[in-house]
């Protein structure tokens, strides 16, 4: 084998080895006793020989496993080895290809369902926004208490739903969990497939994110209109609503997206999920926990039994709800997430500070 064909990917070698023999996918497929669409999927990089796979693959065609694992030069169990040891003492986990493969291949399958859950956070108080707009210049359509008790019906079913889903595909994917927090050391090919996937998955997940921030932008621009033409109160209701819905799809688009982008950071350990960056977390989940649990009963606190935010302002037709301010106090979450960015750099940099004079 020549240098270039040692550089391939196990998928690229799997295609030339073939094309060498003269062989189509369905003769391989038959000689390996599977369906063509697997093979076509190995050479795509769709997914990843089992291992049983990859040694049959290897006495098919008279090559050793490690070529078709590993790049000339490079011994990923070496490697491996040399991480245990240098980090002796410290807990670091195999992972294995099968292991790695399953974890992706479910954390797509559960990237729709999980960003619909997280999408109804933000859109669960709109029917109440509606519903209380309506009342108040519609009397005869539906009363102050009707549409508080209805609009509250649907903002709990949807909180509800939201967190039953966030819940079970939580627990579907809590046997990796340790791909956050622990130290991981790849087995053999894992790393290959997984570079391959993630630049593959590039592209589609930059225009997701970019889809996102454009229609967090483009739902203001209604309230910005219905402002600059001194429109009345039920248009400026429409628009909260809009920001909502508009704000509910950018956070589909972030959460389905960004999970699957980071089911590849976590097995690479690259962005949020290097081995200092684990180390950092572990010190920061003590301080997130009882951050946003605090958060969350200001937030309650104010929604249920606060004052009449809206009483003098043009949130004036939240008046007729009984049960709060759920219409304003969302406004929350963002500033919470802003306060808490900033005062989680804080305690980092003093962290990090910390470690450098120890260092010395």
């Amino acid at each position: 084998m020549n240098e270039r064909n040692d550089k391939m990917t196990l998928a690229e070698k799997i295609a030339l080895l073939r094309k060498q023999k003269g062989w189509s996918q369905e003769e391989l497929a038959d000689k390996m006793d599977i369906s063509r669409q697997s093979v076509s999927k190995w050479e795509s990089a769709q997914s990843v020989p089992d291992l049983d796979k990859i040694i049959k693959i290897s006495n098919i065609f008279a090559v050793s496993t490690d070529y078709l694992l590993k790049e000339e030069g490079e011994s990923e169990d070496f490697s491996s080895g040399r991480e245990e040891r240098r980090d002796e003492g410290e807990k670091v986990r195999n992972v294995s290809l099968e292991e790695a493969n399953e974890f992706m291949e479910l954390t797509r399958k559960l990237a729709n369902i999980r960003g619909i859950g997280a999408s109804l956070f933000v859109l669960s108080p709109v029917c109440l926004i509606i519903l209380g707009g309506i009342s108040e210049y519609s009397k005869n359509i539906i009363s102050e208490d009707g549409a508080g008790g209805l609009g509250m019906m649907v903002l709990l079913a949807l909180v509800a739903i939201g967190v039953v889903i966030m819940t079970m595909t939580g627990m579907q994917l809590s046997k990796y969990e340790y791909l956050e927090e622990t130290k991981i050391s790849l087995g053999l090919g894992v790393k290959e497939m997984v570079e391959k996937r993630k630049e593959k998955f590039e592209k589609p997940y930059r225009i997701g994110v970019c889809a996102g921030i454009v229609l967090i932008f483009a739902g203001i621009i209604p309230l910005m209109a219905a402002a600059a033409v001194n429109a009345e109160d039920m248009v400026y209701v429409c628009c909260v609503a809009i920001i909502l819905l508009t704000v509910s799809i950018s956070v589909f688009c972030f959460v389905r997206f960004g999970s699957i982008w980071e089911s590849y950071e976590k097995l690479l350990q690259e962005g949020d999920y290097t081995r200092e960056k684990k180390e950092l977390k572990q010190a920061n989940s003590l301080f997130s926990t009882a951050y946003w649990c605090i958060v969350t009963a200001i937030y309650l606190g104010l929604s249920f039994i606060g004052p009449d935010l809206g009483a003098g302002s043009r949130g004036m037709w939240l008046k007729g709800i009984k049960w709060g301010n759920w219409g304003i106090t969302w406004v929350i979450w963002p500033v919470a997430a802003v306060l808490f960015a900033g005062l989680k750099a804080i305690f980092n940099g003093i962290r990090n500070a910390k470690r450098k004079q120890q260092d010395k």
